[in-house]
């Protein structure tokens, strides 16, 4: 199976964007999660596309606050890691059900980026938005999805009040 990497894992997190003022969810087509899962490794059997969506709810809401322990706990029901050793060394190998593996390395990436990266996963600094992002700047100082768009749209309503409350300047 595919691991999960940094990028699939804020493809997963930011699969609920507010669009036109409103929350979507892209993962909501079974279509689109199934060419999803099957690009990072997955079988996209309905099963395994309804626990991508409980581990993707589920990491949404550990992002934004403290881990809910008991689902996560959850997700790796009847899931083990068994080391392999061969010429070339040890490894670990998960086994368990099939159709939680993908969710599980979700949620393992999400672990991983959590331990590498502490404090870099975040949500957008715009409360009107739902993504997140992955901060890999130097000073750990990003705080939007994007410049582009929640960027420029922050500094311009910030400026637009300021000039508001400072007439003449």
């Amino acid at each position: 199976m595919d691991v999960i990497d940094e990028q699939a894992l804020l493809q997963a997190l930011n699969s609920t964007p507010v669009m036109e003022g409103r929350k979507q969810d892209l993962w909501a087509d079974d279509a689109v999660l199934r060419r999803w899962a099957r690009e990072h490794g997955g079988s996209g059997e309905a099963t395994e596309l309804d626990r991508l969506r409980q581990a993707r709810d589920l990491l949404q809401a550990a992002t934004y606050g403290p881990v809910p322990e008991a689902d996560m706990r959850r997700v790796f029901t009847g899931v083990h890691r068994l080391p392999e050793v061969d010429a070339s060394g040890l490894r670990w190998r998960l086994t368990g059900p099939p159709e939680r593996m993908l969710a599980v390395e979700l949620v393992l990436a999400w672990f991983d980026v959590q331990e590498r990266r502490p404090g870099r996963l975040r949500p957008c600094g715009n409360d009107e938005c739902r993504l997140f992002l992955l901060d890999r700047s130097r000073a750990n100082t990003a705080r939007w999805c994007s410049m582009k768009t929640c960027g420029n749209r922050l500094k311009a309503r910030r400026h637009q009040e300021r000039a508001r409350r400072e007439p003449g300047t």
